[in-house]
């Protein structure tokens, strides 16, 4: 709902840098300097995360390629994308977002529209900046902007809900030095009363892990990857989940969370098959079809809590997706990351083929707030559940806490309970749980409108 203040604001100025990530490689910030109805000026930063594991189909980012500069991977054409970026939005209404990135999806001239010429990494920063401008415009936390955004997005007031923190404690794939296939191991408090109790006990679990990491593997295998969790010296599955359910027993913490895990599949599909070996130096790996990777999803939701799977199959393999989905999505949300990559025409696709029944949503992937809304909106329509995610190149910027609230996602994944980039998301849901009193999704995750 606009105020007076918000149809007499106006965005003054928009300047790029380049910041360093979590990981010590650039990304960019955005500072947008915006006047209210008063002539105040006041000045809002947004910084994009960057991700290793991406799906093909992810909008492009925009790098200098200069090999004496950070490895080529240097941002400053990007943070000068940002300025040019800047001139097509001057003089608009921060509120506005939907013409505001508009406006700057116009100078994407790409043949592939995937932003490669401007950099999705550059139109985001700056689309995230006029939308925390646009709440400080208007008065209301940025959860609340966001949500109005999202009620008109979908055309009907939308529900906000603190989301499940799904805590990302063992590491494998391509984040960790280990043997271990599957990418990520989670933590699901679904049970907790509250985002502040799941936080907790999520919080209480990863110290017990490490303790239990440390008792059967030694210390050296309790050093933290790029998201903050551990990757012991494992190799198969069933351990991740075997060390998980040890720590969670010894807790105290059975009733109260779940499982969950991203194969993150693409990493590992070669020549047509599924290597859960392709880390090893052994000669063939552990190679299984599609159907025998389909057998042992089952088997391991049938042996453990398990109720989330991401991205189980290769970013194109839209029929085995579907086939898992057909023989366990009634109780287990399969969603598709590299799958969809936060984009529509993706996401028609899945619906079609009922590959998943939900999508995870990455702003960065896609490129700008309303490209995400719409994403968002169209899988809600569709009674599919919504994962809103981070990346693994993460930085201090709290804006997808604040998304995943205002869209009622539900679910919301950044990282182990560890790393300030990741509890820079989760302490800022503690701040608006406290502030704003939003119930819990808890068991409710995957359809967070049911209340």
């Amino acid at each position: 709902m606009e105020t007076m203040v918000g149809r007499n604001a106006r965005i003054v100025s928009v300047k790029g840098r380049e910041v360093l990530d979590s990981r010590g490689r650039p990304t960019v910030e955005a500072e947008v300097a915006f006047e209210g109805a008063t002539n105040t000026q006041s000045v809002v930063r947004a910084m994009v995360p960057s991700g290793k594991s991406t799906g093909g189909a992810e909008a492009k980012e925009l790098r200098d390629a200069d090999p004496g500069r950070y490895a080529g991977m240097g941002c400053l054409e990007a943070a000068k994308s940002i300025g040019v970026l800047g001139k097509a939005v001057v003089g608009m209404d921060p509120t506005d977002q939907k013409a505001i990135d508009a406006a700057l999806l116009e100078l994407d001239t790409s043949p592939q529209k995937d932003k490669s010429g401007i950099g999705a990494n550059a139109v985001l920063a700056v689309s995230m900046a006029c939308c925390r401008a646009g709440a400080l415009v208007k008065g209301v936390p940025l959860c609340r902007h966001i949500n109005d955004l999202a009620a008109k997005a979908i055309g009907e007031p939308v529900r906000m809900v603190m989301p499940v923190p799904c805590l990302n404690v063992i590491n494998g794939g391509v984040h960790a030095g280990n043997l271990l296939a599957f990418q990520e191991f989670f933590l699901i408090p679904a049970g907790a009363e509250s985002f502040g109790e799941a936080l907790r006990i999520g919080a209480e679990t990863y110290q017990v892990l490490k303790k239990v990491i440390q008792e059967e593997y030694g210390l050296r295998d309790t050093a933290v990857g790029d998201e903050g969790g551990f990757a012991p010296n494992i190799a198969s599955p069933e351990e991740g989940m075997r060390l998980l359910m040890k720590a969670i027993e010894r807790a105290g913490h059975t009733t109260k969370i779940f499982l969950g895990s991203d194969p993150a599949a693409s990493e590992f599909f070669k020549d047509g098959t599924y290597d859960l070996g392709f880390k090893s130096a052994q000669v063939g790996g552990e190679k299984k079809s599609a159907a025998e990777m389909v057998e042992l999803y089952e088997k391991i939701c049938s042996d453990f809590p398990m109720v989330l799977l991401e991205d189980p199959f290769d970013e194109e393999d839209f029929a085995s997706h579907a086939a898992l989905t057909s023989k366990v999505g009634d109780r287990i949300e399969i969603v598709g990351d590299d799958l969809y990559c936060t984009n529509c025409s993706r996401v028609e696709k899945g619906l079609e083929s009922k590959a998943t029944n939900a999508m995870l949503l990455k702003v960065n992937q896609i490129g700008s707030v309303t490209e995400s809304l719409d994403a968002w909106s169209l899988c809600r329509r569709n009674g599919w559940g919504v994962f809103v995610s981070h990346r693994s190149g993460e930085t201090e910027d709290s804006f997808i806490a604040d998304l995943s609230v205002g869209i009622g996602a539900g679910h919301i994944k950044s990282g182990a309970p560890c790393r300030s980039e990741r509890l820079a998301k989760y302490n800022q849901l503690l701040r608006i749980e406290e502030e704003l009193g939003i119930p819990y999704a808890g068991m409710k995750f995957r359809t967070p409108w049911d209340f």
